[in-house]
């Protein structure tokens, strides 16, 4: 191994093989001016560290590293370097054939770590190594939920029993998993409610909600009104949620005065806990927690460590939590699968006696015996398996499965099977490969001989909503403005990268040439959609916010996005595009970016090599925004094939 002095040097040659990056240097030299003794295997374990934090891993498992360090830090090319390129890279080869109990040694006796509360850098947790931050968080989330573990209630009252019958009739599931969601929220402060698309996540929760006002009621003679507040990660989310809700409140046999006490918009977690600008700290925090009696947070998957941390450090003691989401979806962005890592195990439905007697009584289901019986947090853990949405005839249903089961052979077989699954289509990017795409994202709906409108939609539908439904009173902007925005909703691009011919920025540049010919080159012109790219509270947009760009009853540009006001009123913002300095182009947008979005038809776009980001869970994530139709198109073949047997879990 290198003298302490020269760690710097070597970072430097893996910087300029895409091994690590300049902040990880930049946190090794910090560790140096902390500690200017500090031995070489707690530099390099720094800088691995900060490497996992960069790959969205809040950890680095040393017992992984020395057993897996190929998959355990998802280098690039790491596996491959020859000979000549790991003597290049100072001391790879020593690094690698470091033991658990070597690493273990230096770490433990080093005085930039710890192993609990205190003030040093990183903290080593058994084989986990730390930056201290993430570890506090970490400590926060573990704490506030197993507070709210334990049952709250021996027995529901007799008065429940006939909300429960009326809810939940006759059900095609056997046994009625949304049933057992519910039984199981009213028993602890504490839920978790996951399931794939169209398995009644949204429906289940309105339901559960009316359980609970009406428990609320019963326990406190009518004499408490419950607050209950209603979040999601994106403000898209927060839209589809408060929609789902209000569709749902709709068709339930619920009372008027419970309806009335249902929360039917949900707000962002930034707004939520009143994020400051610039800052990682909130208005809301354990000094000054939310008011609420339930907290609800839609699309749990997409939320970090630092912000799942921040959630419940802002929640009363007294407060019940309850998340929803699909386990199987991408991860967020920044670092922490929360979701993921609560639901460990879920399918299983390991519970143990008591929560099973509990379910008998309440739901009237009786489970069977699991062979091994779940931790605490799989008691309160439920995952709903029946989809409404998607039928065994469902090519989108189907492959997602497949998809999510790691089965590449299977999903092939599915995706290439048009005459049983006319919802799929599978396409290669073969020269010229300009010419199929464009075909794709410039068609129109259109309309068939038989009146109904064609399965497969493009970016046409909506440039034809611009130009040939376009008002000539004064008073219908706002109408023609929301029709447009629901026509661009009908059809999407998801790409797996930004960069690259097949990533967002190239292909947002050719689709704005095929639609837009004889548009000359300037930033702003009629039908651009653009995407928030930052949450600005002034205006009310939020990261992920899309709008389009439109001409006003006046005339000028302007971009108009839906509003979150609720009402059966048609509100329209039009914001002046100069006012917008942190969009993007928004024909073509990442996997990522989508995540609490559906489209009716999406058409998702492969590299033509493979990528770390590349994963089965996000392939999975892009097949499951479409409702109605899906397209796969592969620049070169086999891309597919490897994302469904590469996991980022």
């Amino acid at each position: 191994m290198t003298s302490a002095s020269s760690v710097l040097e070597s970072i430097k040659l893996w910087i300029s093989q895409d091994c690590l990056s300049q902040l990880d240097r930049a946190f090794v030299r910090f560790l140096l001016e902390q500690d200017p003794a500090a031995s070489d295997l707690v530099l390099w374990a720094g800088a691995l560290v900060s490497h996992q934090l960069g790959s969205g891993e809040v950890y680095l498992d040393l017992e992984k590293l020395c057993k897996q360090p190929e998959l355990t830090l998802a280098i690039p090319g790491y596996e491959a370097l020859q000979p000549e390129t790991d003597e290049a890279l100072n001391g790879l080869s020593s690094l690698k054939a470091c033991t658990l109990e070597q690493w273990q040694a230096a770490l433990s006796q080093s005085l930039l770590v710890g192993s609990g509360y205190g003030n040093t850098p990183l903290v080593l947790d058994g084989n986990r190594l730390y930056l201290r931050r993430y570890w506090q968080y970490q400590q926060t989330l573990n704490i506030a939920i197993q507070q709210r573990l334990q049952p709250v209630r021996d027995i529901l009252p007799a008065a429940l029993q006939q909300p429960l019958q009326v809810l939940f009739p006759a059900s095609p599931e056997n046994p009625d998993w949304q049933k057992i969601a519910c039984v199981l929220a009213l028993r602890s402060r504490f839920a978790i409610i996951t399931g794939g698309p169209g398995t009644g996540k949204t429906t289940t929760l309105t339901k559960l909600l009316a359980l609970l006002i009406e428990l609320a009621n019963d326990e406190s003679n009518n004499s408490r009104c419950l607050t209950i507040l209603l979040a999601a990660p994106t403000g898209k989310a927060a839209a589809r949620v408060s929609e789902s809700i209000s569709q749902a409140l709709g068709k339930l046999a619920i009372a008027a005065d419970i309806k009335q006490h249902i929360p039917k918009k949900a707000s962002t977690l930034h707004r939520l806990l009143g994020s400051h600008h610039d800052s990682r700290s909130y208005v809301h925090h354990r000094d000054n927690p939310l008011v609420a009696d339930i907290v609800i947070v839609d699309e749990a998957s997409m939320i970090d460590l630092e912000m799942m941390s921040a959630l419940l450090d802002a929640l009363p003691e007294s407060a019940q939590l309850i998340l929803l989401g699909d386990k199987d979806q991408l991860a967020s962005v920044e670092a922490g699968s929360v979701m993921g890592d609560l639901c460990r195990g879920a399918e299983n439905a390991a519970y143990d006696d008591q929560a099973r007697e509990w379910i008998r009584q309440h739901a009237g289901v009786t489970l069977s015996k699991p062979v091994n019986t779940g931790s605490a947090l799989n008691q309160q853990t439920i995952m709903l398996r029946y989809s409404h949405r998607f039928d065994e005839h469902s090519g989108i249903g189907q492959l997602a499965k497949a998809v999510n089961n790691g089965n590449a052979t299977q999903a092939l077989a599915i995706l290439n099977d048009p005459v049983q699954y006319q919802d799929l289509s599978h396409l290669v990017l073969n020269h010229p490969a300009d010419k199929i795409l464009k075909h794709l994202v410039t068609a129109n709906v259109g309309v068939s001989v038989d009146g109904r409108p064609e399965q497969r939609q493009g970016y046409g539908y909506y440039f034809d909503v611009i130009h040939k439904k376009r008002p000539t009173d004064n008073t219908q902007y706002h109408q023609w403005a929301k029709q447009v925005l629901e026509a661009f909703d009908t059809f999407q691009v998801l790409c797996a990268l930004r960069q690259g011919p097949w990533g967002v920025a190239g292909l947002n540049q050719r689709i704005e040439q095929w639609l837009f010919p004889n548009q000359k080159p300037t930033l702003w012109y009629e039908g651009r959609p653009v995407m928030i790219t930052r949450n600005d509270y002034n205006l009310g947009l939020m990261n992920g916010d899309i709008g389009i760009t439109l001409k006003d009853s006046s005339d000028k540009l302007r971009v108009a996005f839906p509003s979150d006001e609720s009402g059966d009123e048609v509100m329209i913002r039009w914001i002046s595009p100069m006012r917008l300095p942190d969009v993007e182009t928004a024909f073509a947008m990442t996997v990522h970016k989508s995540q609490g979005s559906e489209f009716n038809h999406v058409a998702m776009v492969l590299p033509e090599t493979r990528s770390l980001v590349l994963t089965r869970e996000l392939v999975y994530t892009g097949i499951t925004r479409a409702k109605e139709n899906f397209t796969l198109l592969e620049s070169q073949k086999n891309v597919f094939n490897q994302a469904v047997l590469a996991t980022c879990k």
